[in-house]
């Protein structure tokens, strides 16, 4: 492995001055979700509503049943989205102004990192912490990219001066590198894939990027090299990476890196590994979390066999993995994609795939941090998720107040299952994107059309919150429950 376990100082000084503008089985073996009786699922609780939103204002409680009401409507959501698909909207001082009064408020943390930290100290207060996330999207030059890394490294700072344990930070490689450059080194790890003696000079690792059931068919004839000068940007990329990974590893704060689409996602992939070699070092009984996080979209049919291939590299390296499971949020950008090529899509074919596919993975991992070789992030809101999730932590008796077992859920969404996986001991935080109201209306856009759509467990949230507002007013009015 041709990477370094220690980061220049050269590559911390680029961005330190910145400011914002036993087995249960083998390495590898597949483990299948374990069922789990019904009546041990009761992990989680949801009936005593009173218990479960208490701290929680009914102004709170109020406002997040209107936003998420007005997002289950369909129609209503088309439109807004349309709308802010529409520059001459999206960019004007009413777009901007209606933008932050409704979805903004609900998903975000605010526009500045003040503001952000201010909700992961009310976070941190109601048992809970919190994920910062500085949004910004694709990048298009290394000028722009230079900004990104200094954002990101801005956004470790606010986190290391939160209560200990209670921030960690998320970054998206397509904001530390040009897009185009992503896409073209894609192309070429694909290409490598199918044709194994390819040779790539810039590649810095081995570590398994791609598994058979990936869809290569991206890639279907020899792509072009890497120029000198791309080279270099790749390099540059590398060492912004390694930058904001090394001001994480100062302060012992999480970095968790974002999947994203098909297209660009092998990319994301080797730079995440980069950063896991370089900063998770330690095997199995090494009680440290590790700093670098990858991502695995369950909803993909080719992530269960790369998740059993980097967890075997990464036990065979002892490197400690760390990893967020989620079930993916490109659907329709992939749909498209495959059907203008004429190749069936990447994403399962039915929603119970995806389950099935999310809770596996999920119990895989589980496993892995029972024996202490791996930290994961489970990423969810969908309720059976979570109660299959928190029964097995249980069976495999991994403590409740243990680091390398995280949940979570995006600010303004699946709250009831944050706070009873909160109230059941375990550890939970919400994901808070922040930045300006224009910077992250296309991150709206996805929270919009993903909340009313088949991932999204908003209905159930909207009878938790009803029969709480309910149960409120009987107390206030009438004396009684």
């Amino acid at each position: 492995m041709a990477i370094a376990s220690r980061v220049p100082k050269s590559v911390l000084s680029t961005f330190a001055a910145a400011k914002l503008p036993e087995a249960a089985a083998a390495a590898g073996e597949a483990v299948a979700a374990v069922p789990v009786a019904p009546s041990e699922r009761k992990v989680l609780e949801f009936e005593d509503t009173r218990r479960l939103f208490a701290g929680e204002p009914s102004s709170v409680l109020v406002r997040t049943l209107t936003a998420l009401q007005a997002l289950s409507v369909a129609p209503l959501v088309d439109a807004a989205t349309a709308a802010l698909r529409w520059p001459a909207v999206a960019g004007s001082a009413l777009g901007r102004a209606a933008a932050r009064a409704t979805a903004y408020r609900h998903f975000c943390g605010g526009e500045t990192s003040d503001e952000a930290a201010d909700v992961v100290r009310r976070l941190w207060r109601g048992g809970m912490g919190g994920i910062l996330d500085y949004s910004i999207e694709d990048a298009e030059d290394g000028d722009a990219c230079d900004r990104n890394a200094a954002g990101f490294v801005a956004a470790v700072d606010v986190a290391a001066a939160l209560p200990p344990g209670s921030a960690s930070v998320c970054i998206k490689i397509t904001a530390l590198c040009p897009i185009a450059l992503l896409e073209k080194t894609s192309h070429l790890l694909r290409w490598q894939h199918k044709h194994p003696s390819f040779v790539l000079p810039w590649k810095a690792h081995s570590f398994p990027i791609l598994s058979d059931s990936s869809p290569l068919y991206l890639t279907a004839s020899e792509p072009p090299a890497l120029t000198a000068e791309e080279e270099r940007e790749l390099q540059l990329a590398h060492e912004r990476l390694l930058a904001v990974g090394a001001r994480c590893a100062e302060h012992g704060i999480p970095l968790l890196v974002d999947a994203e689409y098909a297209t660009v996602q092998p990319a994301i992939d080797y730079f995440t590994f980069a950063g896991a070699l370089a900063f998770n070092g330690g095997g199995a009984g090494d009680s440290e979390r590790p700093i670098v996080h990858g991502t695995i979209q369950a909803y993909l049919r080719d992530a269960r066999d790369r998740l059993e291939a980097m967890v075997g590299a990464a036990e065979s390296e002892r490197v400690r993995l760390g990893l967020k499971v989620v079930r993916g949020a490109y659907i329709a950008r992939e749909t498209r994609l495959a059907a203008s090529l004429g190749v069936p899509s990447p994403i399962h074919s039915s929603i119970q795939d995806t389950h099935d596919c999310y809770n596996g993975c999920a119990a895989f991992l589980l496993d892995r941090v029972r024996r202490g070789s791996a930290s994961v992030m489970l990423a969810t809101h969908n309720v059976e998720s979570g109660q299959l999730a928190a029964a097995r932590a249980q069976e495999l008796g991994i403590a409740k107040g243990d680091q390398n077992l995280q949940f979570a859920q995006l600010m303004g969404m699946a709250d009831g299952l944050s706070l009873s996986l909160r109230n059941a001991g375990f550890q939970v935080s919400k994901y808070l994107p922040y930045g300006p109201v224009d910077q992250i209306i296309p991150y709206l856009i996805r929270r919009a059309e993903e909340n009313r759509g088949l991932l999204s467990s908003s209905s159930f949230d909207r009878q938790l919150l009803r029969k709480e507002l309910v149960r409120r007013v009987k107390a206030a009015v009438v004396g009684r429950e």
